[in-house]
């Protein structure tokens, strides 16, 4: 090879090479950095003939694009030059024409299942690449979209699409949606503006939604709330038409509110107002109508009246459906109900599966005729006193983050959609009071269109969209780390207190505008109470254990001492709070989650209807020991005249759970002290515990001077019998069985039995006040050494079926009661 001297060309040529490995470089920049193509110059094509809904799906993209990267995605009917990347969307009916110099085939297999779509990254047949689009109809088109904006990597001047984006899918099931209520006692939704509608219906089908349910202004609630923007019905009409914009499904939940229905007077002031709704609102697709919670009326008198509001309702929506639920139906109406069915009246187009039902979907699948459909409406909003409460749960979180707190549950909401085989109903509207269950949300939205979508994915998802690329991994796993904060006993759950540090570690690294996001703030809300909880139950116990101490040396310092000594220990909890630092940062976010979304975090300083619609920053200091009660005792000792008599009372108190020699004691809702508890299936096989007893609260302010272990108990709901088993018992003894009902339905009566049928006491109603009851078992229930105690509520009383409620349990020995411990 000629060695070239002359040092100007040798120059010229390195020059040369080296901007030609710049371009080289630049152009492999563009189209590929760390398994990620730059679209951040891309150019929409789009057909110039759109409906209004995939106009909205075209305004969904360019929007949302925009406000993650503050630049204008530009969009025409024609194709950019070769060198600007080009994201072609549509339909498969409105692209004809415009595929430029590609073709179908080059998108490869696509099916034509409705809302479906497929998406194509194509390098090389131009200079710059080409992402594909292509919804099979019009909301295959939005969810398209949807798909590609939750995993596009979205920053400050930058679009990236993954390389691996390439998919051709449609949704497993026709209908998934979520309720959204326009009412005072939702936690946040009576504060939206129309554009927070928008925006939050947007929002929920980026990950698939495609019905919303709407609520008609006259519900089991209050007529006003301070936070509406504007009247009800007006906004009821402006959501419809936000749900038209989009081309989504309406539906209204629409119970019976007019009292008694075999009444002419109440059915023509009720259809009255129907007709008022349906002529109002220019999208109607399905009205479903509760048996119960509210309504609560006979299936006989329902499907009368339904009957006259499905013609009134075709009248002004011709192919709008009808539905109804059998919610709340005690036995009697339920077989009223079946036979009804059975008669399959024509007007009815299927029956929803919600509260309030003791029967598990398959079994309502089994009863119902095939040519009804059944529709799932699964409360994914509330903690306890619920569908499905959280397992397991530690009183200290329901005394304190209540029914309604923020509640991301991801994988047990996969355990829920997956509690039966998706044969058994043909989709799902979820309740939601609010926007405390936002995660819950998107996890149906996305297993409603991939039911095998890992959990861990959906959540990437969710902290990449709405949150930010730069917390894709950390805020998900954030979110799994909240619920497993709530598992089983909070007093030695050390992971409560990492999972704050590893939010307050996003937190410094979040920008301004994260720290604003209601979502980011939720999380942070989240974390900040679970500590804060942790560390006053942490020092509550303690002090109620000193407390105790000073009450157990009366007999050496004098009752009125010990009861003063003990008083001044207990209200430490006041005078010398813990964690206060924390206390106060959850205060700040109560007022940013009230500014960003309207989340109404307490009943006087936010205008939230009750504590327990999601207002938990009022019982942030809600005593997790047993320091009024125990007040409440000091009082009446105090005013006994006798030093003896008073120790006496206070040896109660100290012996509380002494069930004496040979005996045993529960505090059945104590997660750590249940060892005689029957469990009978795993939460996995029965998260809605149809058929296994859970833990249930009766908190709240005429709650506060009970016993901790009264505010919390064992229940088993329905004709779900509770049971303990009891081993190694003497038999040869006289046993007693002493007892608190808790609950909060003290008009269900309960009874108990010994080893399945030997009465211990017949139906009775729980006392109130609360107190120990006792009750003798007879000797042939124990001779054995054994005994299985079994109690049951009256079989088939519908309602929420929330009866069967035991907070403490004593076993003991008859000549130990005679001595005292009774």
């Amino acid at each position: 090879m000629e060695i070239i001297k002359n040092k100007s060309t040798m120059s010229k040529i390195l020059t040369m090479i080296f901007l030609v490995l710049l371009c080289l470089f630049d152009r492999i920049h563009a189209q590929s950095v760390d398994n990620q193509t730059d679209f951040s110059s891309a150019q929409i094509v789009v057909s110039a003939q759109l409906s209004t809904p995939e106009k909205a799906a075209l305004q969904t993209l360019t929007e949302e694009v925009k406000k993650r990267t503050l630049f204008n995605l530009t969009h025409a009917s024609h194709w950019p030059a070769a060198s600007t990347p080009a994201i072609v969307i549509g339909t498969k009916e409105n692209l004809k024409g415009l595929y430029g110099t590609f073709s179908p085939s080059d998108i490869g297999e696509t099916d034509a299942s409705p809302e479906g779509f497929a998406i194509k990254l194509i390098r090389g047949s131009r200079q710059a690449p080409t992402l594909f689009v292509i919804g099979n109809d019009s909301r295959g088109m939005l969810f398209g979209i949807g798909y590609l904006l939750r995993k596009a990597i979205m920053k400050h001047n930058s679009l990236e699409i993954p390389d691996d984006i390439n998919i051709t899918t449609h949704p497993a099931m026709p209908l998934r949606g979520h309720q959204l209520g326009y009412r005072p006692k939702t936690n946040a939704y009576d504060g939206f503006t129309s554009e927070m509608w928008e925006q939050y219906i947007r929002d929920l089908t980026i990950f698939g939604t495609n019905s919303i349910e709407l609520l008609p202004p006259h519900t089991d609630d209050i007529p006003d709330s301070p936070m509406f923007p504007r009247p009800q019905i007006d906004m009821m009409v402006k959501m419809d038409k936000i749900i038209q914009k989009y081309g989504l499904n309406a539906w209204i939940w629409y119970p019976m509110m007019y009292g008694d229905y075999s009444k002419s007077e109440n059915v023509k002031k009720s259809l009255k107002e129907n007709e008022m709704i349906f002529k109002k609102l220019p999208k109607i697709d399905a009205v479903f109508v509760p048996g119960g919670d509210p309504g609560h009326t006979p299936p006989k008198v329902m499907f009368s009246y339904m009957e006259k509001e499905a013609k009134l309702l075709h009248k002004y929506h011709p192919d709008a459906e009808m539905w109804m639920s059998p919610q709340g139906f005690n036995g009697s109406w339920l077989n009223n109900f079946y036979q009804i069915l059975k008669d399959g009246p024509d007007w009815l187009t299927g029956i929803v599966y919600g509260p309030q039902l003791e029967m598990s979907i398959k079994t309502l699948r089994q009863k119902v005729p095939q040519k009804y459909r059944i529709r799932r409406y699964p409360d994914i909003t509330h903690s306890y006193a619920s569908q499905y409460a959280v397992p397991n749960w530690d009183f200290a979180f329901a005394a304190t983050e209540n029914r309604e707190g923020i509640n991301p549950r991801p994988t047990q909401e996969k355990v829920i959609f997956h509690t039966t085989s998706l044969d058994n109903y043909y989709g799902f509207l979820t309740y939601s009071e609010g926007i405390n269950d936002d995660v819950n949300k998107t996890i149906w939205s996305a297993l409603g269109w991939n039911p095998d979508e890992d959990v861990l994915t959906i959540l990437r998802d969710y902290s990449r969209y709405f949150i930010g690329p730069n917390f894709t991994d950390s805020f998900a796993q954030g979110l799994l780390d909240l619920e497993k904060d709530w598992e089983g006993p909070l007093l030695g759950n050390d992971n409560v207190y990492t999972t704050l540090d590893k939010f307050k570690a996003m937190e410094s690294d979040a920008t301004p505008s994260q720290r604003l996001n209601w979502r980011f703030q939720e999380g942070m809300y989240r974390a900040y109470y679970d500590a804060y909880d942790r560390s006053r139950l942490i020092y509550e116990t303690h002090l109620e254990d000193k407390a105790m101490s000073a009450l157990r040396n009366a007999n050496v310092t004098g009752s009125l001492k010990a009861m003063n000594e003990a008083q001044r220990i207990l209200d430490k909890a006041l005078t010398n709070p813990v964690s206060r630092d924390w206390k106060n940062r959850l205060s700040e976010l109560a007022e940013a989650l009230f500014q960003s979304i309207h989340m109404q975090k307490s009943v006087d300083k936010y205008f939230a209807k009750a504590i327990r619609r999601g207002a938990n920053l009022d019982l942030v200091n809600y005593p997790l020991n047993d320091r009024i009660w125990l007040e409440d005792q000091f009082k009446n000792i105090r005013g006994i005249d006798s030093e003896k008599k008073r120790l006496d009372a206070i040896e109660k108190i100290t012996d509380w759970k002494n069930p004496g020699p040979g005996g045993f004691y529960d505090d059945l809702g104590d997660l750590g002290n249940q060892p005689h508890l029957v469990h009978r299936k795993t939460y996995e096989d029965d998260p809605g515990f149809l058929s296994s007893p859970y833990v249930g609260f009766t908190v709240g302010d005429r709650t506060k001077d009970w016993r901790v272990s009264w505010q919390r108990y064992m229940q088993a709901d329905y004709n779900n019998p509770l049971k303990m088993h009891y081993k190694n018992l003497d038999p040869t003894a006289q046993y007693i069985v002493k007892v608190v009902y808790g609950g909060d339905d003290f008009d269900v009566k309960i009874r108990l039995t010994a080893d399945g049928d030997i009465p211990v006491h017949s139906y009775i109603k729980k006392s109130l006040p609360l107190k120990p009851m006792s009750f003798e078992v007879p000797r042939s229930a124990t001779k054995d050494g054994e005994l299985t105690l079994t109690w049951n509520q009256e079989m088939g009383i519908g309602g929420n079926g929330r009866g069967c409620q035991v907070a403490e349990v004593w076993l003991l020995k008859k000549e130990n009661a005679q001595s005292g411990y009774d």
